[in-house]
């Protein structure tokens, strides 16, 4: 199994993965110390990491190669990969800060996908996509991070329409208390209205901002559990109906 890493809803789900016995967890993340720290309290027998940048194809590589070496197989791919950067109205963020995002939001994973998609059809695997409420929803400055959201979806139901022998769907989070969070409301609400800012800050003052732990537990089953098919390729929220058996 591979996951993209965040600090966040990535550790969160490394933790409840590897509470099952069976599970084994390769990673991919800059935060190599988080990563030891991980590896040292699992062990390598359950869990393995590749410290690199996800845009970096040999990166991607090298996680698949450390998958099957170590592990013998891929069974899933939970793809956590986002960036936030730039927010901003339309006619004053940078194109190529539009093309850093999607190098890391989308082209990374679907170089991912493209990787690891001879092992996951091998192993009947799953393919399980972070994705966000501002893929349908418009977010004050947000033009670059719901459009790239959007534009995975758009990947994700189309891998399953195409790809019969793998599943993959894409599940958002919800408004979860991560590093995320604290950029949007230290760093990125400059550029966002007023009204769209306060509803975060109050968020998080009145502590209803999502534990990562919750929509984890949803990734984390889903790549272990698999799904039905009339929930393959569907964009989801973590707390949707139907997903109640995975939280």
């Amino acid at each position: 199994m591979t996951n993209y890493f965040s600090l966040g809803i990535g550790k969160a789900i490394v933790d409840i993965l590897l509470q099952t016995s069976e599970a084994k967890v390769v990673a991919i993340a800059r935060s190599q110390d988080i990563l030891q720290e991980l590896q040292n309290k699992y062990g390598r027998d359950s869990f393995e990491f590749v410290s690199g940048d996800v845009t970096d194809a040999n990166t991607l590589q090298k996680a698949i190669d450390v998958a099957l070496t170590q592990f013998g197989q891929i069974d899933s791919v939970i793809a956590n990969a986002g960036v936030l950067d730039p927010v901003g109205a339309i006619n004053t963020t940078s194109i190529d800060d539009w093309k850093k995002l999607y190098d890391v939001n989308l082209f990374s994973i679907v170089q991912l996908i493209q990787l690891s998609l001879p092992e996951l059809k091998r192993t009947h695997g799953k393919v399980v996509a972070v994705s966000s409420g501002a893929a349908t929803k418009p977010y004050s400055g947000w033009y670059a991070y719901g459009s790239s959201k959007a534009a995975l979806n758009h990947i994700i139901a189309s891998l399953a329409a195409e790809e019969p022998s793998i599943q993959a769907i894409s599940i958002a989070p919800g408004v979860v208390d991560t590093e995320m969070q604290q950029d949007i409301r230290e760093k990125f609400g400059a550029n966002m209205s007023k009204e769209e800012l306060q509803r975060f800050i109050d968020l998080h003052e009145n502590k209803q901002l999502v534990p990562p732990e919750e929509p984890g537990t949803v990734y984390a089953n889903l790549a272990l559990k698999g799904w039905s098919d009339d929930l393959n390729g569907q964009f989801l929220r973590y707390n949707d109906p139907k997903l109640e058996s995975y939280k």
